[in-house]
């Protein structure tokens, strides 16, 4: 598989600002003011946020062409890359999905997350939050890919066996509250700095698990392909995500879920190095049945659109109606940390929502004393969720960040009110995997393929 996807500082372009510690949620890293700042790589959650405010880079009037030239190797930069070389950084596996790209003997398969279609064009010129779902589908067909499908359809089927378990847990005595397992940088953490609380954590795996088990399985036999020929790339906007999908437990069809994952900047480097015009391609369709989502899959990519898509579909499951217009909006309103209370059908259900590890430690300390009086917590380690990725085109201007932020959310929440379906459970395409494969939510092949077991790594203090 080559060299792991880690996230590092190169100490010679490091000038010791300490915006990098600054804004790590685990004090990862450390190191005194001006002077060059390490990484506890056993500590790090892999989140990327310090590659996102890095200001430190490689200057042509104190490096040289052949020195830059060789920072741009070690981080895994494209040869014609052109743009700033930073001291904080992620080196992927680009180079690796590039030589696979040119390969015949594989059958390339690939998936976006939600919030990819709502921050690449930023790379092509265009405008914070403009949409261009059908321009990415157009993009990944001409880079080289020959099934292009959907996590959003990953994040539908998450939804259902989410719900489920839920609602298993809360009417069964199962360990409450659940906690959400979509962010991996989150699930690392309670892993190494809360192990105790394990078994609070959803056994779903993300959606992008979800998707690339169902490209091994389903998939194939729907295209006609053996497993072993598959080569599964995710898109995301996450440094953490290429760690997810090395995971030992991530491969319970005998193969590997995901085979690589590609951050949404390494993507615009495939894009560009092709020569490809991403403005003026035409709008297509992502390819079925494994393509289709609901708006609620959408709604992934923001803090609080997970707990909002389970919510639609367990109050729907539960009240037998339909869920009234503007009932969750509370989950949209605020940052940081927000909270709502629903009764479904005499089921008082408590929920938090957290965006940032330090907007979750008090409720832990509530969970670990069992005065915790709530049922479901999501959490996601960036800031704003999955927009604010650390994979997501870098923010040059600080005081561009929150109007970037704000415009990819109102970006999202715009494409779910486009979506014919607007929840998981009503997806037709959903309805039909369950009724030709898994059987049934929570069932024995469900649980084979798209739940997952955590384990306890070397606990770490995430004090600072």
């Amino acid at each position: 598989m080559g060299k792991q996807a880690e996230i590092n500082i190169d100490m010679d372009l490091c000038t010791g600002c300490q915006r990098c510690s600054t804004v790590c949620p685990v004090g990862a890293i450390s190191g005194k003011f001006g002077e060059y700042q390490t990484i506890n790589q056993e500590k790090c959650v892999r989140c990327g946020q310090c590659v996102q405010i890095c200001s430190a880079y490689a200057s042509i009037y104190e490096h040289t062409a052949a020195a830059i030239g060789e920072k741009k190797k070690v981080q895994g930069l494209p040869g014609d890359y052109n743009g700033p070389v930073f001291a904080a950084f992620y080196t992927g596996v680009y180079q690796q999905v590039k030589q696979v790209l040119q390969q015949t003997h594989y059958y390339k398969m690939v998936q976006c997350a939600p919030a990819v279609r709502v921050s690449l064009a930023e790379e092509f010129g265009l405008d914070f939050g403009v949409l261009t779902p059908g321009k990415l589908a157009a993009a990944l067909r001409r880079v080289g890919f020959d099934q292009v499908y959907d996590t959003n359809f990953g994040a539908d089927l998450t939804i259902m066996e989410e719900a489920g378990e839920l609602l298993d847990r809360i009417q069964n005595g199962g360990v409450l509250p659940m906690f959400t397992s979509c962010c991996p940088a989150w699930v690392r953490f309670i892993e190494t700095a809360h192990p105790e609380l394990i078994p609070h954590l959803s056994s779903c795996k993300s959606p992008q698990q979800m998707a690339g088990a169902m490209f091994k399985t389903y998939g194939a036999k729907q295209t006609g392909h053996v497993p072993a020929s598959l080569y599964s790339v995710a898109i995301m906007p996450c440094t953490c995500k290429e760690q997810e999908a090395e995971r030992e437990e991530m491969e319970n069809s005998g193969y590997r879920d995901v085979d690589a994952v590609l951050t949404t900047t390494e993507l615009a480097y495939l894009i560009k190095e092709a020569n490809i015009d991403f403005t003026a391609l035409p709008e297509e369709d992502f390819d079925r049945p494994l393509g289709f989502y609901s708006g609620a899959g959408t709604l992934f990519g923001v803090t609080g659109g997970v707990m909002e898509a389970a919510l639609r579909t367990a109050y729907e499951r539960l009240m037998k109606t339909k869920l009234p217009d503007g009932m969750l909006q509370e989950l949209r309103e605020g940052q940081g940390r927000k909270s709502i209370k629903l009764n479904l059908d005499g089921l008082e259900l408590k929920t938090w929502v957290a965006a940032g590890l330090q907007n979750v430690e008090d409720l832990l300390s509530e969970v670990k004393k069992g005065t915790a009086d709530f049922q479901f917590m999501e959490v996601m380690t960036c800031p704003e969720g999955c927009i604010s990725g650390g994979g997501q085109p870098k923010l040059y201007l600080g005081n561009r960040v929150q109007e970037a932020y704000d415009k990819r959310r109102r970006g999202l929440y715009q494409h779910d009110c486009e979506q014919t379906v607007h929840t998981s459970h009503e997806n037709p395409e959903i309805k039909r995997l369950y009724q030709d494969f898994l059987g049934e939510p929570l069932g024995p092949v469900s649980h084979k393929f798209l739940h997952t077991t955590y384990r306890q790594t070397k606990q770490i203090s995430n004090k600072k």
